[in-house]
């Protein structure tokens, strides 16, 4: 497996994976467009579970960008995150950024979420490289 790939261990695929984290997030981090709820897990690697609703994000086709972007900035930066499962949800607002500024905000969540994992006393969270 390639250490950028993106298998099936990698997501949040059943409900009982998503109510674990809505049950009780450790981690909340909000940016335009998006917010973050993490929860520590045992599994040594992160996971991410994507939530992206008509009611925030009317058309198909933004919501589709939405999480190919999500879904690929993940990959990119997956070895740098703490161990926990990660459920991004969509806001209002996010079909209004273009492609380059979703990326900044998102790499700009994975950062906050690095930094408040180790704050939040994460042992399990990577080094600084």
């Amino acid at each position: 497996m390639s250490p950028q790939g993106f298998p099936r261990t990698l997501r949040l695929l059943s409900a009982g994976d998503f109510r674990y984290v809505f049950a009780q997030a450790d981690l909340k981090i909000h940016a335009k467009g998006m917010l973050v709820l993490a929860r520590f897990n045992r599994c040594g690697h992160a996971r991410i579970g994507l939530v992206a609703g008509k009611k925030n994000v009317k058309l198909a086709v933004e919501r589709n960008r939405f999480k190919r972007l999500a879904r690929e900035s993940f990959r990119l930066r997956q070895e740098k995150l703490p161990t926990v499962d990660v459920v991004l949800l969509a806001r209002r607002g996010v079909d209004d950024m273009d492609n380059a500024m979703l990326q900044r905000q998102l790499h700009g969540l994975w950062k906050r979420l690095q930094r408040d994992a180790l704050r939040h006393g994460n042992t399990t969270a990577p080094a600084k490289t």
